[in-house]
């Protein structure tokens, strides 16, 4: 199993022990670099919270990758996820006994490839987080977990209605899935956005991270 490391971190504003650690999960070929550009715009709002963005644990050109993009069939997807989930659990394990959290404290949120990583995480942990968020992504493990008990975490998709990389069509698709899984996913559709994540999709990231974490603005 390949090892996480640190990529990039953002310490609790308040200066204080963290009380919740947000894990950002980047995207096919960046770096956490990338996804810790989220932090600034949530940290005022949730000052005792850690932000954790590692790098995926293989190179992909000037980045990183969470397993091979080789083949897009939904077969090849799962079973990307379902490999490269172990190391990212690893880290999640390390990280809340590193400062004494539980899963309660926890929010996984994703970005594209980092969304399929998300959710194949939060809903195969023993325990679920207390929100899983996942951006510009898709859901790639259906198939695998129905004839399992997943865990059904809060669950928030945001995706763009221009996206030219993964079509919008996958938020629905995602939506349904996790429908038949006993989880209702909460959608917002920004239009006119490509593959990107915009104001409106973080202010409601930041809601629905906040409500499950026991602190609503």
């Amino acid at each position: 199993m390949s090892k996480i490391v640190n990529g990039a971190s953002l310490q609790p504003l308040s200066g204080a022990p963290p009380k919740q650690i947000i894990l950002l999960l980047h995207g096919y070929g960046s770096s956490g670099a990338d996804l810790i550009a989220m932090a600034p715009h949530w940290r005022q709002n949730l000052p005792d919270t850690l932000f954790l963005a590692p790098n995926a644990p293989q190179r992909a050109g000037s980045g990183y990758q969470w397993w091979p993009l080789q083949s897009f069939t939904p077969h090849a997807l799962a079973a990307g996820t379902a490999l490269a989930a172990p190391a990212i659990d690893a880290f999640i394990d390390r990280k809340l006994g590193q400062y004494g959290l539980s899963e309660a404290d926890m929010a996984i949120v994703g970005f594209s490839q980092g969304t399929m990583m998300a959710l194949q995480v939060g809903l195969t942990r023993r325990t679920a987080p207390a929100a899983v968020v996942g951006y510009s992504g898709m859901f790639v493990g259906a198939a695998g977990l129905a004839h399992q008990n997943p865990t059904k975490p809060p669950v928030l998709l945001v995706h763009g209605s221009a996206d030219p990389v993964i079509p919008v069509a996958a938020l629905h698709a995602a939506k349904a899935d996790l429908h038949k899984l006993g989880i209702k996913a909460a959608t917002h559709v920004s239009a006119g956005l490509g593959h990107s994540v915009d104001v409106a999709g973080l202010r409601l990231g930041l809601d629905f991270i906040a409500k499950g974490f026991g602190a609503e603005r």
